[in-house]
């Protein structure tokens, strides 16, 4: 509520980013003349029920609830939203009805609407999400566009040992980028800080039929890029509301961005001793949100406010707090369901979706797998209906294969259930969609070579169909990415791109920092999970894609200023086969204008923890009858798909001398003869030129050695006139194509011109 200036203040306000285990509680010495409400938020939970070591699961999430209401009955909980929605298997099967249930048996007080609440669109939070939640959804911004009015609940009071809180919810902007379409039928999504400010305004007016509270706390679904207390007060949309909100909003509990937080921030017309608290508690219930309140007894005026952030397992991993029975059971009754339908077939695959693998057998994250490259396809088809046009998938986010062979009597072979398409992709991640520049994508490809000190050195990205680059692995830091494609067209460096990732990737997970500079970011309302069962759905049975995405190639010839017909090219080569125990390729082929000019044996020795398994060395000699300038090599591994295009650019050879000429090169590339065969000095031929129609070519005459021509064959020869100079006698006419070779030659003989 508005508040007078000059009110006693008793505390300063405190606030860190250490981990408590409560701080200013009642169990403390607050004076007997004041209230100390302590609210614990969680955001972004996403039906993490269980527990899996980082994630508490929601059993330790109430038994958090439960320590800090024995130390101070006068404990609420509250989220900024995304409660529900790219949920781990165990709630999705069940649409998340496990997650609703335990957040009531937890005694959730209020919950802003974030928008994965929306995923099954508005009827289904109107209807079934709402009539199951035992506490009020909240969203002030949210209007209905047939009646003019708020669409849900804005607001709601909590009286807390005689002091009115109210919580005031809001969604994100973004919301209608971030769902399906027609998920927000008739909603129309206003701006969030004149809405608030309305709110928080008639709570605070002194008139009771406005509802009044005595403290106003935001719960947002909108949030900070990142934890420094200057991305909530810069001109993004997080900042904007932070900066925009009214004296009369005390607090600030925000989400969607899942980011770590706890800040204080000055309020102009605020004593200087007492600023607002804005608190994100990262995400998945891994951690939660203390904030602690003291109030005046009789004015219930904030005194001071404090908040931490509260981790809800120790570095070992345990536990922190002692699990709810209650709750517990609810979500081994969820896990026993889940493994039900777990068992359904999703689809087949006709072999062994495999991580690439160290010589020792283990997980190797940085190579090539089939499985990355799987699930990147997945990604890709699940979000090309909003424009994606690459999926990338980081090599830790996949946590088991996907395996042809039969597990029981019940799973055969080439079976993939339930529940193994989601032991691959466990995180239950939101896909995300963003603009990449084709130098940020290069610049995101060269960040797969960790910083120096890394654990793992290279961390391979699955890539999508369609998407291949080349690299030289021996190339300097940042510059090893030498080309790159999306359906065969180069990328440009300028050009914009669509691309989807999975938000861990997206956000800039395992210092791929490039994607979390990307513009443009959406997310896409759906899970990494859904898109592999929908793309089973659409492909009932899927093979591995044996072709390699990303070919390390070293191009060596020739010199600076290209290449020339007759030199000598070699490609030294690598990552040409997997290493997750698929049966590898024997040869490897490189073709020149269609043709193959070299081929070798592939060495299958595995090179830990890089992607240069499957290497070798290819010499051969870049044939003639081309044209210079830009021109590219293939490098193919037959039976396998893989097929790479390595550019390089041809130089024009040097005209032969007349010594070079010998029956043996005649008919190098074509069959040339000269109409008529005998003809006086000065007098016009025809050299005729085989399969060269259209070709433009440069005739040179011997004795002496002389160009004669440079033009098209047309009707199968060129025209020239030869030398007035030249004596009678036999001299070859060659004939070479546009790069300098020759494609034959033929004698024309000189014959004395008669005197009249």
């Amino acid at each position: 509520m508005k508040r007078p200036l000059s009110f006693a203040l008793s505390a300063a306000l405190v606030l860190t980013g250490t981990a408590g285990l409560g701080i200013g509680t009642a169990g403390s010495a607050a004076a007997a003349s004041t209230v100390t409400i302590d609210l614990l938020s969680i955001n972004d939970f996403h039906g993490r029920i269980s527990a899996d070591g980082v994630v508490a699961g929601a059993a330790v999430l109430a038994g958090a609830v439960n320590h800090y209401s024995a130390l101070n009955p006068d404990t609420r909980l509250v989220s900024a939203g995304d409660n529900i929605g790219a949920s781990t298997f165990t709630s999705f099967i069940q649409k998340d009805k496990p997650t609703i249930d335990v957040l009531n048996t937890m005694g959730l007080t209020a919950s802003a609407l974030g928008n994965h609440e929306f995923d099954r669109g508005r009827a289904d939070v109107d209807g079934r999400v709402r009539t199951a939640a035992a506490f009020p959804y909240l969203a002030a911004n949210l209007y209905d566009t047939a009646t003019g009015s708020p669409a849900y609940q804005q607001y709601s009071i909590s009286v807390i040992d005689g002091v009115r809180v109210g919580f005031i919810g809001a969604v994100t902007e973004q919301l209608p980028s971030l769902v399906t379409a027609g998920s927000l039928s008739g909603l129309e999504v206003r701006s969030v800080v004149p809405e608030v400010n309305a709110v928080a305004d008639r709570l605070s007016d002194g008139d009771p039929a406005d509802g009044e509270a005595d403290v106003v706390v935001l719960l947002v679904h909108e949030g900070a890029a990142t934890p420094a207390e200057a991305s909530s007060t810069d001109a993004s949309a997080f900042g904007r509301i932070v900066t925009g909100a009214d004296a009369n909003v005390d607090a600030i509990v925000s989400g969607h961005t899942h980011q770590s937080y706890a800040h204080s921030i000055s309020v102009a017309s605020w004593p200087t001793t007492l600023k607002r608290p804005v608190i994100q508690a990262g995400e998945y219930g891994e951690t939660i949100g203390h904030l602690t309140l003291v109030v005046d007894g009789a004015t219930h005026q904030p005194q001071s406010m404090a908040a931490e952030l509260v981790p809800l397992t120790n570095p070992d991993k345990s536990p922190r707090f002692t699990p709810d029975p209650k709750v517990a059971a609810i979500v081994s009754d969820a896990e026993a369901y889940a493994a039900i339908p777990g068992s359904v077939r999703v689809g087949m695959i006709t072999a062994d979706l495999n991580k690439a693998r160290q010589s020792d057998g283990s997980d190797n994250r940085g190579g090539e797998s089939s499985l990355g490259n799987f699930v990147a396809d997945a990604q890709l088809a699940a979000t090309a209906d909003i424009g994606t046009q690459i999926a990338f998938m980081n090599p830790g986010g996949m946590r088991v294969n996907l395996t042809y062979a039969s597990t029981s009597a019940g799973d055969p072979d080439g079976n993939v259930t339930y529940s193994e398409a989601n032991a691959v992709q466990p995180f239950a991640s939101t896909l995300v969609a963003l603009d990449l520049t084709g130098a940020q994508l290069a610049a995101a490809l060269e960040q797969q070579w960790q910083p120096t000190g890394t654990g793992r050195p290279f961390l391979k990205l699955g890539v999508s169909r369609g998407f291949q680059y080349t690299y030289d692995p021996t190339a300097a830091r940042g510059s090893r990415i030498v080309r790159m494609t999306l359906n065969g067209v180069a990328i440009g460096a300028s050009s914009i791109y669509r691309v989807v990732a999975n938000k861990y990737l997206a956000d800039g997970g395992d210092n791929f920092t490039t994607f979390a500079g990307g513009t443009n970011r959406s997310d896409t309302g759906r899970i990494d999970l859904d898109s592999m069962i929908s793309f089973f759905t659409a492909h009932p049975t899927v093979s591995p894609d044996s072709g390699q995405r990303a070919v390390g190639v070293r191009l060596a010839g020739g010199s600076a200023s290209g290449i020339a017909p007759g030199e000598t090219v070699t490609l030294t080569l690598s990552s040409l086969l997997f290493s997750g125990g698929e049966v590898p390729a024997r040869t490897v082929e490189v073709l020149y204008r269609g043709s193959v000019i070299g081929r070798s044996i592939i060495d299958p020795t595995i090179v830990d923890t890089t992607d240069e398994v499957g290497r070798a060395t290819v010499s051969a000699v870049l044939p003639g009858d081309g044209e210079v300038g830009e021109a590219a090599l293939t490098v193919r591994v037959p039976g396998t798909g893989t097929s790479v295009e390595v550019p390089l650019r041809v130089r024009a050879a040097a005209p032969l001398a007349g010594g070079a000429l010998t029956d043996g090169n005649a008919q190098s590339y074509s069959s040339v003869s000269v109409t008529p065969a005998s003809a006086p000095a000065g007098t016009v031929v025809q050299v005729n030129v085989a399969g060269h129609d259209g070709r433009t070519v440069t005739i040179v005459g011997y004795g002496p050695q002389l160009p004669l021509a440079t033009a098209v064959v047309t009707g199968g020869h060129v025209s020239v006139r030869l030398p007035a100079g030249y004596a009678p006698g036999p001299h070859p006419l060659a004939v070479y194509a546009g790069d300098g070779s020759l494609v034959g030659w033929a004698p024309v003989t000189v014959t004395s011109r008669e005197r009249v």
